[in-house]
């Protein structure tokens, strides 16, 4: 198992870099070419959700993105710091239908990456929350020069 660690500053200028580091890695662990827009985009509401959070909240810390390739998988966790009403993991759809969501925006962007992502596990609680997304991969045959 792989993994990539990215850490930035909160702030919007480098939600890019995040988008195509991610798009970089993904391709190299087997994503489909088909889908690599779609990591591109999710990675980059997640990481654009993270970044309002800890702006929105005062939180100096860095925002940060695992990139974990496994086996048949590559896994992106976008996390952050900021302090979330404690509650259990849970899907994006059941975190949509909660009354209690902290704003409409962060709904949109949540409802934005689950469309994007067939597989979306969200998490949060008073340390911070993260938002762990993965795709399949296929096996790479090796090349020869």
């Amino acid at each position: 198992m792989a993994t990539v660690e990215l850490r930035f500053s909160a702030l919007p200028e480098h939600v890019r870099t995040a988008r195509l580091v991610a798009a970089a890695v993904a391709r190299r662990a087997g994503v489909d070419e088909a889908v690599l827009d779609e990591v591109r985009l999710a990675v980059g509401e997640a990481c654009t959700r993270a970044v309002g959070l800890h702006q929105h909240g005062g939180i100096s810390a860095p925002v940060m993105v695992l990139l974990i390739e496994e086996e048949k998988q590559f896994s992106i966790e976008v996390g952050d710091e900021a302090p979330h009403a404690p509650v259990q993991a849970r899907s994006a759809d059941e975190v949509l239908g909660d009354p209690d969501a902290e704003t409409e925006e962060d709904e949109m962007g949540l409802a934005v990456i689950s469309g994007l992502v067939d597989d979306v596990e969200v998490s949060a609680g008073e340390n911070g929350g993260s938002i762990r997304m993965r795709w399949p991969t296929t096996p790479q045959a090796a090349t020869f020069t």
